[in-house]
């Protein structure tokens, strides 16, 4: 049974994520680009042809940061009228915006469970399990920069970081996990380094079980949420913790209004197919009134690699030459390819001197719901930002976790992306990279640009897909197949 926030009731009684797709993108598209509006509304292979619309509101965008902010604030609004909050019996669907002032159901506490860890007091970095730190953990990063894995500012941010360890604590913080038990969610480095960690996730004993662990053998500070009435003992805990945000964002809303410290309310939930739509939503219903009730709390977000990105032209001019200097081998294979396929594979990634360019990293196989969840967390970043609102927003690299390698195809490229250029994270890699950098955007602010193109370009770890040769859907297929033949092998 569907409940809590979720696709409108159609009059057959399905609940459509392709017309709540559909609608938003055209309605985001309005204010700036009409004909993109109605293209995207009319679309009637919305399931394959969204990858046209979503470019299109990126290229969009381009002319005039005000283009950018319009295109994400229509869409966000377009968000708040098309989903709804379904409720747990028959009844009618209320709307989205019920949640700003609804009360809760019941009633959460906190639960605190304290490390009994020392605390680590410089950033260390694990890789092929080697822990890098001080000069090899910058030979790294500077090795990262010349293939083009991240961009220099993601290099001298961490750098930044690495040369202020103290910054690690988060002093005066409490940074709220949404997706605690996410592979990629920062919640294990954080406590790692002694921070506060106010952690969210479903009601699932396995879940905080794992939590729970992390949090013990860490030397932060974990606040969980647990039911108001009784007390539980220590042992009790993994059963007892957990909401459901879907149905639970007042209740959530409440639980964080009274919690110590500047809240920084971070975003790192995933779902299948529209679950994943809805928990972004959910997710931003919970920022905006929290936003509301405490005013200094910042928001926090990954971003996707897997979608449609301005990249800066020193991202271009690498994947130029990388296109230019492609060995003798790729250069007589690719051109049959590019021949038979009618130039769908292997083709260069970029126009020629693009300033920006525009990185189509889309991947058919994830669909349009992750697209839309994601492109929902990209639009609240920008509508922050140009609202003044404390943000960081990085784009995360293509990592190997449980909820990406389980899809047979994506596995299979990421096993054969290394020979177009990209690299693929491990879990533990990535999620510390990515803590440090949201740990930089805290301490010391991330820089504020006249575009919102160039605050999504900062200090992005994309894994080398903008600055590769290859457009990369271009080769995706081709990476998939060379890497089931070397699983086989």
């Amino acid at each position: 049974m569907t409940h809590g926030i979720s696709f409108p009731r159609r009059p057959d009684g399905r609940r459509s994520t392709t017309a709540v797709g559909r609608a938003v993108v055209a309605a985001a598209l309005a204010p700036v680009d009409p004909v993109g509006s109605r293209a995207a509304a009319q679309e009637t292979a919305w399931r394959s042809g969204y990858l046209l619309h979503f470019r299109r509101l990126v290229e969009a965008g381009l002319a005039r940061p005000a283009d950018a902010r319009a295109i994400a604030a229509a869409g966000l609004g377009a968000v708040r009228e098309e989903m709804v909050v379904a409720p747990d019996d028959e009844g009618d669907d209320l709307p989205l915006a019920s949640l700003a002032d609804a009360p809760g159901r019941r009633r959460l506490r906190s639960a605190e469970v304290v490390g009994t860890g020392r605390p680590v007091e410089e950033l260390v970095l694990p890789h092929h399990g080697r822990r890098l730190r001080g000069a090899e953990l910058r030979g790294q990063l500077d090795e990262w920069v010349r293939l083009g894995v991240l961009e220099p500012s993601a290099a001298e941010a961490a750098t930044q970081v690495q040369a202020n360890p103290d910054w690690l604590r988060l002093e005066g913080r409490t940074v709220v996990v949404l997706g605690a038990g996410a592979e990629m969610g920062p919640l294990g480095p954080l406590l790692g380094w002694g921070a506060t960690v106010a952690a969210v996730d479903l009601p699932t004993s396995g879940i905080w079980e794992r939590v729970l662990r992390t949090a013990r053998a860490g030397a932060g500070r974990l606040l969980l949420p647990v039911p108001a009435e009784g007390d539980l003992e220590d042992r009790e805990l993994a059963g007892a913790a957990g909401v459901d945000l879907l149905a639970e964002v007042p209740e959530v809303a409440t639980w964080l209004h009274d919690l110590p410290g500047r809240l920084v309310v971070g975003n790192y939930l995933y779902a299948d197919g529209g679950t994943h739509v809805r928990v972004s939503v959910a997710a931003d219903a919970l920022a905006e009134r929290v936003t509301r009730e405490r005013p200094d709390s910042a928001l926090a977000f990954l971003a996707t690699p897997t979608d449609v990105f301005a990249v800066p032209r020193e991202a271009v001019e690498q994947s130029a030459r990388a296109y230019a200097e492609r060995s003798r081998a790729g250069k007589l294979v690719g051109r049959p390819l590019r021949w038979a396929s009618r130039g769908r594979l292997l083709h260069r990634a970029y126009a020629p001197d693009a300033d920006p360019g525009i990185g189509d990293c889309l991947v058919p196989v994830q669909g349009p719901s992750y697209a839309l969840a994601k492109r929902i967390q990209r639009w609240r970043a920008t509508t922050a930002r140009a609202a003044g609102q404390e943000v960081s927003l990085h784009v995360a690299p293509s990592t190997r976790t449980r909820s990406v390698v389980k899809n047979r195809a994506l596995a299979a490229a990421f096993a054969g992306a290394h020979r177009f250029g990209v690299e693929v994270f491990e879990p533990d890699t990535a999620n510390t990279l990515m803590a440090a950098l949201l740990v930089h955007d805290l301490a010391a602010g991330a820089p504020v640009h006249e575009h919102p193109w160039q605050d999504e370009a900062y200090g992005a770890v994309h894994g080398g897909l903008w600055r590769a040769a290859y457009e990369p859907r271009s080769a995706l297929g081709l990476a998939a197949m060379l890497g089931y033949a070397s699983a086989r092998g």
